[in-house]
């Protein structure tokens, strides 16, 4: 929301006329948007929002707490994308509401739990959105005996290095048992918490931050097992920086590739029935459906069964868009109802690429005693063991 651009967003917003199908699945039979749905007003609906948004940015509306309230409380999922019937309008969506969340952030009304992940990540022993002190990964190269120089770069990301090393760990022992040459760096958030929260000052300088110390590596490749990080590196990134000079990879297109080219061998069958989430980062943002879904069908044993809600139709976790840590009771509720749907499928396990989604999805399994398995599709293949064939 670019002063030298504001008639243009004006334009654009104000040709929203709130016909509502952002709210709906692709067949209108089920609400799709946790906002709405938790909500059940109107300027909590993207179409709602736009309207607000037009009332602010054209001074007809002031900023105040209820305003900001109503901007914030979205996970930014990307359904009002899928849905939009408005061609040439839908892309803009959920950029328009993290704009609107930028001048929030300017006028002093970002929620204060938001302007906590902020104070994190800009606090130079932290560089995180989890309040930890700064992961040394020079000693996680030492443990694993990785190289300076590499072809790729692993990038961690928070929730694995703070929340999920599990899933850092399996990562880190994959691509090394694939001969992958790569190794990591001391690497800073990559922002997307306040990327999606309008907190943006301090973007640029992070990521020129970690883009030098990927270079320094000689790296041209990096691989991510996150789905927040694949997403803003490889497309929020270039909002604020022209060329990247890498290609950015999620760790499931490494696997599937591998097992294209037959170097993958398991070294036992996964008899299990399971369902697969779709993270709204990779999903409707990025259009990554098909890549998860054909690795988890070449997995012995495994029985793929679709919920009701599935691809672009998705039901969020409802953890993103800074709601987890602005609504947490919400964000775990929205989980829950991610939960029963894949309960009803009769899958013992939930599985994603996804560990912020993982972290909710645990969340509200424990909270709400779902009964169910929540696992990153990484370290079931992990779990039951494999060969490479080289």
């Amino acid at each position: 929301m670019n002063a030298s651009h504001e008639l243009d967003w004006k334009d654009i917003v104000h040709r929203c006329f709130r016909c509502g199908y952002c709210k709906f699945t692709e067949d209108f039979l089920d609400f799709n948007c946790p906002s709405y749905k938790n909500f059940r007003y109107e300027t909590y609906s993207t179409g709602g929002r736009m309207w607000l948004i037009y009332g602010l940015i054209s001074g007809e509306i002031e900023w105040s707490e209820g305003a900001a309230n109503a901007i914030y409380a979205c996970p930014t999922c990307g359904n009002c994308i899928e849905n939009c019937r408005f061609d040439k309008f839908k892309d803009f969506l959920v950029d328009f509401i993290e704009l609107a969340r930028v001048e929030a952030s300017k006028a002093g009304f970002t929620p204060k739990k938001q302007v906590n992940l902020l104070k994190r990540i800009e606090n130079p022993e932290m560089n995180n959105p989890y309040g930890e002190l700064n992961s040394d990964n020079e000693n996680l190269k030492k443990k694993y005996d990785l190289p300076d120089q590499a072809e790729w770069v692993y990038f961690i990301g928070c929730t694995s290095n703070y929340r999920q090393k599990e899933l850092r760990d399996a990562t880190i022992k994959f691509l090394k048992k694939a001969k992958i040459d790569f190794t990591l760096i001391d690497e800073h958030c990559c922002c997307s918490p306040i990327i999606r929260t309008g907190q943006v000052d301090p973007v640029k300088n992070f990521i020129n931050y970690n883009l030098l110390k990927i270079k320094n590596t000689g790296a041209s490749k990096i691989i991510t097992s996150c789905a927040g990080c694949y997403k803003t590196i490889k497309k929020d990134w270039l909002k604020f920086q022209e060329v990247l000079g890498i290609e950015v990879f999620h760790t499931v297109e490494l696997i599937k590739d591998l097992m294209d080219n037959k170097k993958l061998k398991f070294n036992s069958e996964y008899k299990k029935k399971i369902t697969y989430h779709d993270p709204c980062h990779l999903g409707r943002h990025m259009k990554f459906y098909d890549v998860p879904r054909e690795v988890i069908k070449n997995i012995p044993g495994v029985e793929l069964v679709e919920m009701k809600r599935n691809r672009e139709n998705a039901w969020c976790c409802g953890a993103g868009g800074g709601v987890k840590i602005g609504y947490p009771e919400w964000a775990i509720e929205t989980s829950r109802e991610r939960l029963e749907e894949a309960k009803s499928t009769g899958a013992s396990i939930i599985t994603s690429i996804c560990p912020f989604c993982r972290t909710n999805l645990t969340d509200a399994n424990e909270h709400y005693d779902m009964n169910l398995q929540v696992i990153d599709l990484l370290e079931i293949i992990n779990n039951i063991g494999y060969t490479i064939i080289n």
